[in-house]
Formats: structure tokens, sequence, C-alpha cells
């Protein structure tokens, strides 16, 4: 078996630590079940993560990027049915890709996650949603939440049962059927 590089290593911790800061929460989150469940020494995990704040703001900071990078690929859409498509399947992919960090984003509603980068998210989210926050549609915002949700959901779902592959196309079509869009583009 070939050795992992550096960035594959802090892609597992990164996404393995978000996914025990989305079950316990920051404060109740120790860094040895994060070293336990990576299968590291805590000594280990310190080696590439000074502090459990530093693994936790990498963990943020990744989180971030991400999020930054799905909506930026998708602002050359028009609002409408490709678009939401697009940001369906983005959100599915990185739920299967990174299902800690997905879980993580599950829980952004806890009062420790009320970090202002993602409030700035979920301003970006709504706009890329189509939602406009001086006059909301109120059924297209909990339309959109409940799709997102979901398809996040039941992606992590599907890779704990590992068929995330099988269960993608089904995942994306319940998620456009949420929007209202049945038998959608793709």
């Amino acid at each position: 078996m070939p050795r992992q590089t550096k960035s594959e290593i802090d892609a597992e911790i990164l996404d393995c630590a978000a996914g025990i800061f989305a079950r316990h929460g920051f404060a109740r989150t120790s860094l040895q079940q994060i070293a336990d469940a990576v299968k590291y020494s805590k000594a280990g995990l310190l080696h590439h993560y000074p502090s459990k704040k530093a693994l936790y703001e990498a963990v943020l900071d990744k989180y971030e990027a991400q999020s930054h990078e799905h909506i930026a690929g998708i602002q050359h859409l028009p609002p409408g049915i490709e678009r939401d498509q697009a940001l369906i399947e983005n959100a599915v992919d990185f739920a299967s890709d990174w299902p800690g960090l997905a879980a993580l984003a599950q829980q952004l509603g806890r009062e420790e996650s009320e970090d202002p980068r993602f409030v700035g998210l979920g301003l970006q989210l709504f706009g890329a949603l189509g939602i406009d926050l001086a006059n909301p549609d109120i059924e297209r915002m909990v339309r959109s939440f409940s799709a997102l949700s979901g398809a996040n959901f039941s992606a992590r779902l599907a890779v704990t049962m590992n068929l995330e592959r099988e269960c993608r196309d089904h995942i994306v079509a319940a998620a456009m059927a949420a929007l209202g869009h049945e038998g959608g583009p793709g």
C-alpha cells in the first residue's frame, strides 16, 4: 500500500476531526478522541496541528475554502434549474467526499458555530440559490434548506453504507424534487 502524502494525511485528519466536532462540539471534543479516531498518538496529532484550537481553525478554513469554491463554480449559471442542479450535485459530492465536514456544516445552528465566516457563507448560499434577503420567497427558502440538508444527510448516510455511487443520482433527484424541479435537466 503506497504511503499517504502530507495533504492526504491532513485531509483525513481534518475530515475526521470535523465529524467529531460536529458530534460533540468544540468544548467536549478532546485531542485524544481525534487522535484515536485517526489512529495517531496525541503527540503525532500535535505534530500536524499544535493545538485543538489550531485544528478546529484548520477545519473551519477547509470548510470555508470548499464552500467558496463550490459557490464560485456555479456563479456563471443564471438562477434556475441548472444552477440548482449544479449546487445540489456539489453538495452531494462534497458530503460524499468530506462526510465529517458535511456533518459539521449541518451543525451550523449551534451557538458555538456562529462564526462570522459562517454568516457570510450563509449569505452567499442564499445568493447562489437566488434568494433575495430583502424580500425572501419563504417557500423557496424552505425548499432550498430542505433540499440541501436532506441531500447532505442522505449522502453521508450513503457513505456509511458504502453506497455513495449507487445513491448519488437518487439523492440529487430527491433534492431537485424538494426544490420543485421534477424530472430536471440531468
